[in-house]
């Protein structure tokens, strides 16, 4: 819990904040002053400044043997306090002051357990990006920048002190607010966020002691293995695809359509050979991409997403590679893979960590694929001997095509569309689509029983 001399809870709203893990717990013990200034300030009317001033965010990924930060800094107000100009031409602000900047950075970031022995601050990368002034969409620039505490030896980092002030230095009505973004051992995230600022009473910048409750591997493994259930769970775009390419797994090619029911055996063999391909595809890059082997930007990676679900749905509707679709499967798990490993490699784990975060998170994923295929393909198979399963097919298809293509510009343009908002808005609503089909399937079964007697 935040303890404050005042009572004081934020939430932190911004795009890098990505929940990691199923639970929410607050774990920092500290103290959040505000100087008076800044209260006075915040009272006056709005035409008295530009902009609201934004703050810093400091986000902590918590691992056994370190402490990785991410903090996001407002280039008006660093060069407040940094000087140089550095708000003139900011694209090229890490060529030109970034040695000065590693070492402002590291004289006022500071961590311990024990005071005078302090831990090993590394500055490991810096960056520039874009975000918006609060409540206006007015865009300001941003370092962010990566920081590793490592403590001694001998001590752990589950309770220390992080004795931050940059930019609060020299401006007295900036404030940091720092959060747990996430804690393997716990598998927990921070719905809360505790700042650091001027104490108005002692006039000096308090540390904010960091205080987390006793974790474990296995408490960690669980969180990984509960983590990947979610992500296919709620990652539409994933699904979607494999449902999609399974579409016409029970049916034989007929020239260049497709033709009729193959068999129940010839329908699993082939679900089989999809699903362990597409399995091996993902389970492959998950791997490599989350030990930092093979990295492609995030961008490319979803849009290529999008993309295979396109080239399923035209496949669903007309063959386009009969007797390939395990290889396709294969091919395109290569490219969900590494959308899987962004998620485990921003944690900043160890090997150890790290290998048993890769295992857990993929049984998940696989322990939800296999659940949902469990729920959807018997009916596929049931369906697929009426007639009526070209129209559920090709309507699949149909739905499936256009939701590719809106991701496919959301993501190339990086603006919403309303197609994927619908999307998503009807995910929610997928045990009802299932009974649906369920319900579909089973007439569809009576009345080819029917059919069948009267003969």
């Amino acid at each position: 819990m935040f303890v404050t001399t005042l009572a004081y809870n934020h939430k932190v709203q911004t795009r890098s904040m990505q929940r990691f893990f199923m639970k929410s717990c607050p774990i920092i013990q500290g103290r959040l002053f505000f100087l008076g200034i800044f209260i006075l300030a915040s009272m006056m009317p709005s035409s008295s400044f530009a902009h609201p001033s934004p703050n810093s965010l400091v986000f902590l990924d918590i691992s056994p043997r370190k402490v990785s930060i991410e903090i996001q800094l407002p280039l008006p107000e660093l060069e407040l306090s940094f000087g140089n100009e550095i708000s003139k031409k900011p694209e090229t602000l890490i060529e030109r002051n970034g040695p000065q900047l590693r070492e402002y950075l590291q004289a006022h970031i500071h961590a311990y357990a024990i005071q005078g022995h302090p831990w090993l601050v590394e500055i490991i990368d810096m960056r520039m990006d874009k975000s918006n002034y609060p409540n206006t969409d007015v865009l300001y620039w941003e370092i962010i920048a990566r920081v590793t505490l490592t403590p001694q030896p001998g001590e752990d980092t589950r309770n220390f002190m992080l004795d931050y002030d940059v930019i609060m230095h020299q401006v007295i009505n900036h404030a940091a607010l720092v959060s747990i973004r996430s804690d393997w051992e716990t598998g927990n995230i921070s719905s809360e966020t505790a700042a650091i600022g001027w104490d108005i009473k002692d006039n000096v910048i308090y540390p904010l002691e960091v205080k987390l409750e006793k974790g474990s591997s296995w408490r960690g493994f669980k969180s990984l293995v509960s983590l990947g259930m979610k992500h296919i769970a709620e990652g539409t775009d994933h699904l979607l695809f494999l449902l999609t390419l399974l579409l016409s797994a029970p049916l034989v090619v007929s020239g260049k359509t497709w033709g009729a029911f193959g068999g129940v055996r010839y329908s699993i063999v082939r679900l089989f050979k999809m699903v362990s391909a597409f399995t091996f595809g993902h389970s492959l890059t998950l791997l490599i991409g989350a030990l930092g082997w093979v990295h492609l930007p995030g961008q490319l990676v979803e849009i290529m997403i999008a993309f295979s679900i396109l080239v399923s749905a035209i496949h669903a509707i007309r063959p386009v590679f009969p007797g390939k679709e395990a290889f396709v499967a294969a091919g395109f798990g290569l490219i969900h893979g590494l959308a899987f490993a962004n998620m485990l490699t921003n944690l900043h784990l160890d090997a150890g960590q790290m290998a048993l975060s890769i295992l857990g998170f993929n049984m998940g994923i696989e322990a939800m694929q296999l659940f949902v295929i469990a729920l959807i393909v018997p009916w596929l198979i049931l369906l697929s001997r009426s007639g009526n399963y070209n129209v559920v097919r090709i309507m699949g298809a149909i739905f499936a095509g256009i939701a590719a293509l809106a991701w496919v510009t959301e993501r190339i343009f990086e603006r919403t569309n309303p197609i994927t908002a619908l999307v998503e808005r009807l995910a929610h609503y997928s045990p009802w689509l299932i009974l649906s089909l369920a319900a579909g399937a089973l007439f569809s079964m009576v009345r080819l029983r029917m059919r069948t007697s009267r003969q």
